[in-house]
């Protein structure tokens, strides 16, 4: 998840209570969780063109009580590349707006824990992320570290890497988040998706990848 994305939402929270490292969160998660992400295989006519162009489709998928969108672009390079630049956390804070620190401060086997703190219209986010990693099926998911506190409510989502069907030279990179603050509005993940959150949420992954 990037600043950006968290900016409007920060526009609506409530000040966040300090985040803690040595405090457990306040829970265990309200988003839903991801396990084996499932590629989008249906595109309409419109959809297709874009990415063809180099354009990010965007798609929503709704819920009780909110929502989350999918962004899916198509790379000019190999998955490897890809993964070389999302695995790239400590290069975070030179590619995305707002990103002040990233800390890896875990590994064990899969699991890699990442420490993200943004500065967002003036507020300090921290918030603590425990990937899992299986890239040799395709995918990172993520949600909270819940051993510590971090200054939002909940986070979900995953990476989705894979060569382009029927594109040589191009792998397409899916990916989604379910955020939710301390005081989130219900729906505000939907609202967020209206705009460009999630373009912005990717774009760096390609521009750093086709060195554009």
């Amino acid at each position: 998840m990037t600043g950006l994305f968290l900016a409007a939402a920060l526009f609506l929270a409530p000040p966040a209570v300090a985040s803690s490292t040595t405090s457990p969160h306040p829970h265990q998660g309200v988003a839903p969780k991801f396990t084996v992400p499932a590629r989008t295989t249906s595109f309409s006519d419109k959809e297709a063109e874009q990415l063809l162009a180099g354009q990010s489709v965007r798609k929503q998928v709704k819920y009780e009580n909110g929502g989350r969108g999918i962004s899916i672009m198509d790379v000019k390079g190999t998955p490897a590349q890809v993964w070389a630049v999302i695995d790239d956390f400590g290069s975070y804070p030179s590619w995305i707006d707002m990103l002040q620190e990233t800390e890896v401060y875990g590994k064990n086997g899969n699991e890699v824990l990442v420490r993200f703190k943004l500065k967002v219209m003036g507020k300090d986010v921290e918030y603590f992320i425990d990937h899992e990693r299986r890239v040799d099926q395709g995918y990172v998911t993520w949600q909270l570290d819940y051993s510590r506190e971090s200054d939002i409510d909940d986070s979900t989502g995953y990476w989705l890497v894979y060569e382009t069907p029927g594109r040589p030279g191009y792998t397409r990179v899916e990916y989604t988040v379910d955020l939710r603050l301390k005081g989130w509005i219900p729906g505000f993940v939907e609202d967020m998706l209206a705009n460009k959150g999630l373009d912005k949420a990717t774009g760096w992954v390609k521009k750093q990848v086709e060195g554009t």
